[in-house]
This record gives structure tokens, C-alpha cells and sequence, in this order.
């Protein structure tokens, strides 16, 4: 596949790999060959490598890798890249999110708690550890995978191949360091604004013929989730995480190769305060609260493992995997103010457990075709536990034939146990029809039991031309099938609510299905001048079930509902430039995301927007028009022990959607925030590597707001980071 490279110089926020200038029409390649050693007139002829040594293991190492991406290329996709210099560009590094690094993108879309929206889509996002598919966990607020991870990050997007199913608004691809690619250690502290403290450990190495590495980071801010007032402090928002992975390799011989990777992360959040709320109820006579003390808490805790054989012959790859996620989110309410402000205080417990097998191949039958195959089979196991009180609704002494809410709390429990199958097949071809063009074409077959039992084959098809080096289009049509995350409300659930305030307006709860649509996506990429990069992108998708997701109540989390029919549809410009000591980079999207009549768990919105989204198309809550970031960097003493790096970086956003009227009728206003950093090495006498690094966030200490708590689904004012500012030091060792 070709790519556009990272100059060492590249060093403005997120630039060059990490952004649309970077961003391929994926072509067809072959394995990279070694060049052979020849020997020079009047020498000697080069002994062969020892397969034992240090240096031939690296080089088996790094063919294998090769091989590995051979399996499963993104042939006429868009692919953005994000080399580790790029990553270290984004405002904070590789202390940021993996979220914040992915908004420098085009088309990407910030939401609140810290949520991404990619063309059009509410989640829909598949990560990738190593070519492995992690399953999808319950975690909301946390970002299970962090940056610090990525040798290589990659976000896929557009007409996707056979090979890429079941989450198709994006596929984030990340090659996970190793202790080839980042032997040795480092230490890092960030410390800054809002009590901000981040420490972080790597260390890597080789051995023989095992590779290792480790890597850990711990985070705690009093900003953990999204402010819900303007102020530049948020009320009971505490938050302590911890991320770690692992990953080991071993050569069994020159063209076999095992390997696991395993992690984790753990993050306690206090859910911020909106002092000044007047209670909706009275309990035990208290109908006067201070909102400002509400102590409400929630837990996400997710490990998973991945185990894989990869094993090269000839014209032949194969790479088989096992793997398995665990995931647990843990909500504690504020035991008397939950009941006052919502009718419900729920101790709720939810948690996930998959484990699966995954196998990828590739096969070059013949000099203008390889085939590619490959299949997915995963079980998961959701289960959920709540004990909850709520108020009774009792009889209006003034009304007999009217209920209202009681003072005196009630219990009830409610719990779940849900067992689902995923099942995929996929096979294609590669057909290099000219020196120019290639076709890639083929179909996947999924299937899936659990809350339904649902299949589809879906076909797919990319073209790609390249009629000069510096000229490059692509058209494709991908058929995808989308199910519906597992851990979906039973009619049981809502049945116990029934005579209490946390009876749902109503009672229809239709099971929420997998979407299916058809995608249609074209591009094109030109090369101008030495270092500048232009493009263009446009898609249309046209879904039936189309998923959506919302936050409906406590505990904190998102709920899955169907649209019968949606239309999406957009275009992405971008440019990029990256020579000598400048790095520059600027990209804007467009998008329009219109749906109609709510089809499943139709409990969650009153029959007044039930009835006006069945009858009208409505903006999805989700949708914002024009997206765009941009930045620029220039280096100073480039190549000195002295360099230093200056940078500015800007993201833009016209604003989500709220309700005033009708649902989704409103954008909310537009925003743009500014960022600036400044890196700088620090020559020390035996010191194998210092840095310090300050980051500015928001320097205009602009106010935004990402929602209002109004809208489909939208269940909280979310306000942006107000203006902060942080240092880094870090130490190589």
C-alpha cells in the first residue's frame, strides 16, 4: 500500500501521516522484496546472515510484519495515517485521548463525553489491535486504547473491503509498538490545569528471538467528564484511570510467528453537578435539595487478551487469532438526591464478556490476482443487575382517576442474562486488470443470534485508477450489515417499573435490529508539488434500520434504537504540505444525516416525537453540517541537540443538534477552538533523551457547548474545555 511518508520534521499538531494529507486512495501492492546483496568487484562475497543473530531476527521481524498488513489491505478505502511522530504533534501527544488524536481527521465529529462521530454515524467504530477485531465493551466515558500504544494508527473510512464488517463507519487500525520498534524505556509526568496529573511508563526490548514490551499510564484530573455549566470549573468531577498493555512475540522459525497482547483499563468518575436545579419530587417530606452536593458515581473496568499465530509460505499469509474482552460499568446514585431530581435511584451493575476466533489469509494465485479470505465467530454474554427505589404513583386526592408520585420510596430489582453469536465469512479478489487500474471485489456473510436472528450477504466492489504517480481515483460500493449492540432493556425490565415514577411514558419496546445499507463512496488524491498533497471524498449511504444510540437516564450509558430509513451523505476537502522545517495541514467536511420513524425501543421518547419523527425526516441528533481542523508547525535548530518545536492547531465545528421546537430542528452555535505547543530538548550528559513540553488548550478560553441536554437521545448540557494549560517532562532511559 502506498503512503505518503513522515518527514522527521513534521511537527505541527497532528500533521503530514495524521491528516488528510496523508489520506490514500489504498492501493494494491505486492510483499516488499529485500534487494539482494551483490558482491563489488575485488571483494569478497558476503557471508550469509546467521538466522540466530540479533540483526537477521529483526529482519525476519519486520518482513513479517509486512506480510502481515499484505493480509488485510484497504484496497480503494481512504486511509488517514498516524505515524508515532504525528501522534506526538497532536495538542497534549501521546498524553491526548485516542479520541483527540482521531478529530484531527477529517469528517470526524466531537461530541460529549468525549464520544467521536465518524461520516454520519453514531459510533459504529471497529479498533483493531495487530489485524485483530477487539470486540465491542460498555465503557462510555473511558477510551480503553490510548495513543501511547500506536506505532502505527490508522482510521479507514469510506467503501470498505470484504474483510471489514459488522462496525463500518470507520475502522481504527493500530500496530502496537514493540521492543524492535521502541527498544528501551521512558518515563513521562504531565501535570497542568484542573489538578492534572498523568505519569507513564514504557519500557521495551529483544531478546533472542522474543520480543517485548509494556507500557502503563495513570490519569487524574478534576475534569473527568464534560463540564454541564459554562463555568471554568466543574462541581464533582473527579476522575482516576489507569491504562496498560502488554504485548510479546516469538519467532518459532524464519516464517512463524506467535505473539499476545493483553491490557486493561480502569477509570472512576464523579458525575459533575448543575448547582441551582429545583427538585421534581418530594420524598419523606424533603422537596428542598442543593443540587451542587449530589453524589453520584459511576465505574468502567475493561481487560482483554488477544493470542495469534501468524505463519508466511511462499505466495501465501495466514494470520489466526483468539481473543477475549471483559467489561464491566458500575453506577452508584446519590441514594436520596436521585429520587428528588429523577423518580428513580437505580445501584445498577451491567457487564460483557466475549471470546472468539478470528482467521485472515492471503493467497497470490496468479501475477494479476490474490485471493483473500477469512472468517469471525464470537460469543458474548451480557448480564445486568439493579436494585432501584422509586416513588409510588398513588391516587390524586383531588382526582381519584388521576395518579401521582407518592413521598414514600419503593424497591424492586431488575436483572438480565443475554447469551448472542456473531458469525462471519468473508472472501475476494484483487485483480490488477492494468498497470493502472485495479479492481477489488467480493462479499462477506454475517449472521447473528442474541435479542434477534439476523443474516446478510453483502457484497462489495472497489475500483482504483492511478493514471500518473501524482494522480490517484477510486469509486466503490460496499453492502453493510450493522447489528445492534447486545445489551439491550427486556420488556421485563420495563414491566417492573410499572405503577412507580419510573414507568416509561410508554410501553412499546419492538427489539432493536441490525441495520443494513448500501454505501457508495468516491475520491481523488493529487500530488501537485514536491511535499503537497490535495484530495477529495463523497459518499452517500442510504440505510434501513439505521442504529442510532442515546443517553437515557442513569446510569450513565447509551442506548441503541432503529430509525426505519436514514440518508447520509457528505464530502471531505483536504490539503497537506510537508517539506523542510514547515508542516502544514487544513481540512473541512461537510455532512447531512436525516432520518424518519423510530422502530425499536420506542419506551424512551415521549409519543409526541414518536409521532412527529414517524410522519417527518428529522435531523439525527448526531448530525453536524461542517466540521474542520488545521494547523502548522515550523522547527527551529532542526537536527541540533537543542531543536525546538512550535506548533498551532485549530478544530472547527458548525454544532450538533437540539430540539426547540421539533426534534432536532436546531444546531447549536458554531465554535472553534485554538491550540498551541512548544517542545523542547534538553542536551543532558549521559542522558539518552529529555523533553519538555508545554501545551496551551483553548487559548481564547472560547465558550462552546456540545449539547444542552435537549435533542433525540441527548440526555445532558455538555459544555468544551475551557482554556487550559499543561507541561511534560519526559525521560528516555
Amino acid at each position: 500500500m502506498k503512503r505518503i511518508g513522515v518527514s522527521a520534521l513534521a511537527l505541527a499538531a497532528g500533521l503530514s501521516a495524521a491528516h488528510p494529507a496523508s489520506a490514500q486512495t489504498s492501493q494494491p501492492s505486492a510483499p516488499a522484496a529485500q534487494p539482494p546483496v551483490e558482491a563489488q568487484p575485488g571483494s569478497p562475497a558476503p557471508a550469509a546472515p546467521d538466522p540466530s543473530g540479533s540483526l537477521a531476527i529483526e529482519v525476519v521481524g519486520q518482513r513479517l510484519d509486512r506480510e502481515r498488513a499484505e493480509i488485510q489491505p484497504s484496497l480503494g478505502a481512504t486511509r488517514y495515517d498516524f505515524s508515532k511522530t504525528a501522534i506526538s504533534n497532536t495538542p497534549l501527544g501521546e498524553n491526548a485521548t485516542l479520541n483527540q488524536v482521531l478529530l484531527r481527521a477529517p469528517g470526524v465529529v466531537q461530541d460529549g463525553f468525549g464520544q467521536i462521530h465518524v461520516r454520519g454515524d453514531h459510533g459504529s467504530l471497529q479498533y483493531r489491535l495487530d489485524g485483530v477485531q477487539l470486540p465491542e465493551g460498555l465503557a462510555l466515558f473511558s477510551s480503553i486504547l490510548s495513543p501511547r500504544f500506536a506505532d502505527q494508527l490508522s482510521l479507514i473510512t469510506g467503501a470498505l473491503p470484504a474483510q471489514y464488517g459488522l462496525r463500518t463507519a470507520g475502522v481504527v487500525d493500530i500496530t502496537v509498538k514493540s521492543g524492535t520498534t521502541n527498544p528501551g524505556g521512558e518515563a513521562s509526568m504531565m501535570t497542568g490545569s484542573y489538578n492534572w496529573l498523568q505519569p507513564a511508563l514504557q519500557y521495551g526490548g529483544r531478546s533472542d528471538k522474543f520480543d517485548y514490551f509494556a507500557v502503563g499510564q495513570y490519569v487524574s484530573n478534576s475534569i473527568g467528564i464534560e463540564n454541564p455549566t459554562s463555568s471554568t470549573a466543574p462541581l464533582h468531577d473527579d476522575t482516576a484511570q489507569w491504562y496498560a498493555l502488554a504485548k510479546l512475540t516469538a519467532l518459532v522459525d524464519e516464517n512463524t510467528r506467535l505473539s499476545f497482547i493483553g491490557g486493561g483499563a480502569s477509570a472512576r468518575y464523579q458525575i459533575p453537578n448543575v448547582p441551582g436545579q429545583v427538585p421534581a419530587f418530594t420524598v419523606n417530606g424533603i422537596s428542598d435539595w442543593n443540587s451542587a452536593i449530589l453524589d453520584q458515581r459511576q465505574w468502567e473496568d475493561t481487560y482483554f487478551g488477544i493470542a495469534s499465530l501468524q505463519k508466511s509460505y511462499q505466495d501465501f499469509n495466514l494470520q489466526l487469532s483468539g481473543f477475549a474482552r471483559y467489561s464491566k460499568l458500575s453506577y452508584q446514585p446519590d441514594a436520596l438526591g436521585d429520587l428528588l431530581y429523577n423518580g428513580l435511584a437505580p445501584w445498577s451493575q451491567r457487564s460483557s464478556f466475549a471470546v472468539g476466533a478470528q482467521g485472515d489469509a492471503s493467497w497470490k494465485i496468479a501475477p494479476s490476482h490474490t485471493l483473500r479470505g477469512g472468517f469471525l465467530v464470537q460469543r458474548e454474554r451480557v448480564t445486568s443487575y439493579s436494585q432501584n427505589n422509586a416513588l409510588p404513583l398513588v391516587p390524586d386526592p383531588n382526582d381519584p382517576t388521576a395518579l401521582i408520585p407518592g413521598t414514600d420510596p419503593v424497591g424492586f430489582t431488575d436483572g438480565s442474562d443475554i447469551v448472542g453469536w456473531t458469525y462471519s465469512v468473508y472472501l475476494q479478489d484483487e485483480w490488477k486488470v492494468t498497470p493502472t487500474v485495479t479492481v477489488n471485489f467480493g462479499a462477506r456473510f454475517d449472521a447473528i443470534s442474541g435479542q434477534t436472528s439476523e443474516n446478510q450477504v453483502s457484497p462489495r466492489i472497489n475500483v482504483v485508477w492511478e493514471p500518473t504517480p501524482q494522480i490517484s481515483m477510486r469509486a466503490g460500493y460496499s453492502r453493510y450489515f450493522v447489528p445492534a449492540p447486545l445489551n439491550q432493556v427486556g420488556f421485563g425490565s420495563l414491566a417492573v417499573r410499572t405503577g412507580t415514577t419510573a414507568e416509561p411514558e410508554n410501553f412499546q419496546n419492538d427489539p432493536v435490529k441490525a441495520e443494513r445499507s448500501d454505501y457508495f463512496d468516491v475520491g481523488l488524491t493529487v500530488k501537485p508539488l514536491d511535499g503537497l498533497t490535495v484530495g477529495f471524498a463523497g459518499y452517500y449511504k442510504f440505510a434501513e434500520n439505521y442504529l442510532d444510540k442515546g443517553q437515557f437516564g442513569a446510569p450513565i450509558q447509551l442506548a441503541s434504537f432503529n430509525y426505519a430509513n436514514a440518508q447520509v451523505k457528505g464530502f471531505e476537502l483536504y490539503a497537506n504540505y510537508d517539506k523542510g522545517p514547515w508542516s502544514l495541514y487544513g481540512n473541512l467536511a461537510w455532512s447531512k444525516v436525516s432520518a424518519t420513524n423510530i422502530t425499536s425501543a420506542q419506551y424512551n421518547f415521549s409519543p409526541g416525537d414518536l409521532s412527529y419523527i414517524g410522519n417527518y425526516w428529522i435531523a439525527a441528533d448526531h448530525d453536524q453540517g461542517w466540521t474542520g481542523s488545521a494547523g502548522a508547525a515550523y522547527i527551529f535548530n532542526s537536527g541540533s541537540e537543542w531543536a525546538t518545536r512550535v506548533s498551532a492547531d485549530m478544530l472547527f465545528g458548525s454544532g450538533l443538534r437540539t430540539s426547540i421546537v421539533t426534534p432536532n430542528d436546531t444546531s447549536l452555535p458554531a465554535y472553534a477552538t485554538l491550540n498551541l505547543s512548544v517542545t523542547q530538548k534538553v542536551p543532558i550528559s549521559g542522558s539518552k533523551g529529555t523533553q519538555i513540553r508545554l501545551d496551551a488548550i483553548n487559548v481564547t478560553d472560547g465558550i462552546y457547548q456540545l449539547r444542552t441536554g435537549e435533542g433525540v437521545g441527548v440526555g445532558a448540557p455538555q459544555y468544551g474545555m475551557r482554556r487550559a494549560f499543561f507541561v511534560t517532562l519526559a525521560q528516555k532511559f
